[in-house]
């Protein structure tokens, strides 16, 4: 469970004019992290628009992943959805090998109450042959896994290790930071949320910021995790109206506007998303430049 505190990106999937995976662009994106000390990668999430993918290109971009990684940090993968047996057969049948964890969203659009959000991360946990991180992102899901629920699954699951927690309830947060078993890992899923879930005993994060500026976002958390949280704040502040319009106008479509300026992938994304409209770009171009200066 160390391996995830600290530093995780929700990496990009970077595509083709013809909207095909960019697999070398995926390459030099993987690099980039690495060479910028995040702590481990999350390939498939909501940032990499699995949404759009199908199950080949899935199992494609996770053995490629694999490869290109080669063990040198830990690698979870996105695994979820809404119809439990479909995504417990995913499971079963994926390739798990090179694989550290996967990162599970809870069921969206069909509202299922706590006792089905209970027993639907249940069959999973009990499926899956790597360790679970709950995934609650309510702003998407139309559902929130409530403090009770949560902490009910990881004390009767072995191998749900953690949560992403991405509702904005701090309330909440700190319930399950309170009542948590002993290295379950509350994880924050939003960059503005980082310093407050450190402070009241989170792990980290799993951040958008990072595809983009993984060494200043990574020296930010460990600072935070060792307690300069002064250090910390004025990374923060730094970065404040850079994360503000990364979703402006849609993520991922903000933060590959900044990859593409960084010469890290083509502005492309599979539709319904789109790219940003001119006015956020021109404002993230002006932020880009401030901040450059500032290096």
């Amino acid at each position: 469970m160390k391996k995830f505190k600290g530093t995780g990106v929700a990496v990009i999937t970077p595509f083709k004019n013809d909207m095909s995976i960019d697999f070398s662009s995926m390459g030099k994106i993987i690099e980039h992290l690495i060479g910028g000390g995040v702590d481990y990668l999350v390939i498939l999430g909501t940032t990499g628009e699995a949404s759009t993918l199908n199950r080949d290109e899935k199992s494609a971009l996770t053995s490629f992943a694999v490869e290109a990684v080669n063990k040198r940090v830990p690698l979870v993968v996105g695994i979820g959805g809404n119809n439990t047996s479909e995504t417990v057969s995913y499971i079963r049948q994926a390739d798990m090998e090179g694989v550290d964890a996967i990162l599970s969203v809870a069921p969206y659009y069909n509202k299922p109450n706590q006792r089905g959000i209970y027993q639907h991360f249940r069959q999973i946990a009990s499926s899956s042959p790597v360790p679970v991180i709950l995934y609650n992102v309510p702003s998407r899901t139309a559902s929130s896994i409530l403090p009770e629920t949560c902490l009910e699954l990881a004390r009767d699951c072995e191998n749900i290790i953690g949560i992403k927690e991405s509702s904005g309830n701090f309330e909440n947060v700190m319930k399950i930071v309170r009542d948590k078993p002993e290295g379950f890992l509350v994880i924050a899923g939003n960059d503005m949320d980082v310093l407050p879930v450190i402070a009241a005993g989170g792990a980290g994060v799993v951040s958008v910021l990072a595809n983009a500026y993984p060494a200043d976002w990574a020296e930010m958390v460990q600072q935070a995790l060792r307690h300069n949280f002064k250090i910390a704040r004025e990374i923060q502040f730094r970065y404040l109206e850079m994360i503000e319009l990364l979703f402006a106008d849609g993520n991922p479509a903000g933060v590959k506007s900044v990859m593409t300026a960084m010469n890290l992938c083509h502005n492309y994304l599979r539709l319904p998303l789109v790219t940003v409209n001119r006015h956020i770009q021109l404002r993230i171009a002006k932020v880009m430049e401030e901040l450059s200066k500032r290096s």
